[in-house]
């Protein structure tokens, strides 16, 4: 969380009211009477019976490693996770996978009716028949060359167009191999055997989930450009947040972070792994990339998350409970501070930076003086009535 600067003193609304009305009688400025009100706040006692139920701290200067908090959005681990292409043209067929099945590299997700297969085929044996007539002349040169018929430019061309076809054949191999073929089919022609009309296969790249489904069976693909799948390992997660300038000191790579989420009383932990080298032109802020394991899979895609970041940095200064801290009607920070003569007094306060349990102090406070720790909603509610 961003530091928070709030406006110092506090005083009952109702006693500025009256203090107002007496300034404006005899002649003050309202605000100055509300400022001289300011400098001396009242005072609420307690009976010792309820005094002895409230746990006081006394507040000392400690080194601590701040903490931030901030929010984020969670996203697929782009290192484990991709979109799936069609490798081929033509109409889908089959859906051989459901959303959500687990699914491993290789392992078929739909079949096409694509005319790809015919054309690959027949550039194959073209190909194929290219590297015999060629490997044919080339024997024929050589045996000329060795017998003083044949030029020497002349025998190098033939072996360049060898070795031109030989490129080219096998290219048509992998061209037939991107159709998802099994290795019979695949032998069976380069063996020149007739061989029935094979559909293209759209294949799992990874293995992982099936988090997408973007096709249905008769759709129209074209190869290369249509997403059909996007498969997922859901093992992990990627949580991106944004962060301000101020904080982004506490944030750099292989800080941990604690990952908060509704949908569970145990907060998950990540790492933080990247911080952009730019800002957001809009919103000024610079993106975290944080890693989290996603045990249960937790951690659902486009989920709202609260983080808290552990900074490696170490910090000076006072430090009060997370249950000193109360809101004003203005939302405005304060603690109770104790007095004197046994009373207690708000004291606007300054929060810095979360650290566990427990606020930053920056101003409104000073080493040596006690505030309440548990029990300031009762003095709260107690000064109200």
């Amino acid at each position: 969380m961003s530091k928070h600067v709030f406006a110092r003193a506090a005083f009952p609304a109702s006693a500025c009211i009256t203090l107002i009305a007496f300034a404006a009688g005899c002649g003050a400025k309202p605000d100055a009477a509300v400022a001289a009100a300011a400098e001396k706040p009242s005072s609420f006692k307690v009976t010792d019976a309820q005094r002895a139920k409230l746990k006081i701290v006394t507040l000392a200067n400690e080194s601590f490693a701040p903490m931030l908090e901030v929010t984020g959005t969670v996203a697929f681990n782009g290192d484990k996770s991709t979109q799936v292409l069609s490798p081929v043209s033509g109409p889908v067929s089959r859906i051989v996978t459901t959303l959500g099945a687990t699914v491993t590299a290789g392992q078929a997700l739909a079949t096409v009716a694509s005319p790809d297969f015919a054309a690959d085929v027949a550039t194959y044996r073209k190909a194929e028949s290219a590297v015999r007539n060629s490997a044919r002349i080339l024997k024929l040169d050589e045996q000329l060359f060795a017998n003083d018929a044949l030029a020497r430019s002349e025998l190098d061309q033939a072996r360049s167009d060898a070795a031109a076809a030989e490129a080219d054949r096998d290219a048509a191999m992998l061209a037939l191999r991107a159709l998802g073929l099994d290795e019979a089919t695949v032998n069976a022609i380069r063996d020149g055997q007739r061989t029935a009309p094979v559909q293209g296969t759209i294949v799992a790249p990874i293995p992982g989930t099936v988090v997408e489904k973007l096709i249905n069976p008769g759709q129209l693909l074209t190869a290369g450009t249509t997403p059909a799948f996007t498969v997922a390992d859901l093992s992990s997660m990627w949580v991106i947040a944004s962060v301000y300038a101020t904080d982004i000191p506490l944030v750099t790579s292989g800080v941990p972070v604690d990952i908060m989420t509704d949908a569970s009383t145990k907060s998950i932990r990540g790492v933080v792994d990247y911080v952009a080298p730019i800002v957001d032109p809009g919103t000024k802020a610079t993106t975290v990339r944080i890693v989290a394991e996603n045990p249960g899979q937790l951690l659902k895609r486009d989920m709202f998350v609260r983080l808290l970041v552990h900074s490696r940095q170490q910090h000076s200064g006072l430090l009060v409970p997370v249950t000193s801290v109360l809101r004003d009607d203005d939302n405005l920070p304060f603690v109770f501070v104790a007095g004197a003569d046994s009373g207690f007094v708000r004291r606007r306060v300054t929060l810095g930076y979360r650290v566990a349990d427990r606020w930053e102090v920056l101003t409104g406070l000073a080493a040596g003086e006690k505030v309440i720790a548990n029990g300031a909603l009762f003095i709260q509610f107690a000064e109200n009535q």
